[in-house]
């Protein structure tokens, strides 16, 4: 399987449709690069996907809003199109897999609740990484040290 991950900000709100009966919340992720050129001047590029992720369970979905950060993975696409200019052109597409909130809560996100969805898991399983599946709306991921067992008998 080819894996796509990425991390950026939400280009717009998310939009949920149904289709033939299933869930999809279709929305697009841009991921910002910043490097100097070889003569030293400040450059910036943008990526952008558009992503599907096929699920059950919709809660995220209203966490999904304009500048959001997010953590997002699942299968890629590249679909090549010509666009208005007449210009061969090129989209990135992801079915997106696991999807995670990254960050506080948006300034533009109203007040009101003190919980979000954090984290959703392979949509096709439908289980919910964060096994309550609300938390803080400060969620930081769990480093990967929180997860391993402590040993007392290392050899060093």
């Amino acid at each position: 399987m080819v894996k796509l991950q990425i991390v950026g900000n939400l280009g717009k709100d998310c939009i949920v449709n149904n289709v033939n009966g299933k869930n999809v919340i279709n929305f697009s992720v841009a991921h910002t690069e910043r490097y100097k050129d070889a003569q030293g001047n400040q450059k910036e590029k943008t990526t952008w996907v558009e992503c599907a992720y096929w699920t059950e369970r919709t809660a995220i979905a209203p966490y999904l809003m304009k500048g959001q950060m997010v953590y997002a993975e699942g299968a890629p696409e590249a679909e090549g199109y010509t666009n208005r200019e007449g210009n061969v052109a090129a989209t990135l597409r992801m079915r997106v897999q696991n999807i995670q909130l990254l960050g506080g809560r948006n300034e533009n996100q109203g007040g009101g609740g003190t919980q979000s969805q954090n984290s959703y898991a392979n949509s096709n399983a439908g289980n919910v990484n964060n096994a309550g599946g609300t938390a803080s709306p400060t969620y930081k991921a769990p480093s990967p040290a929180a997860n391993m067992p402590l040993d007392d008998d290392l050899p060093f």
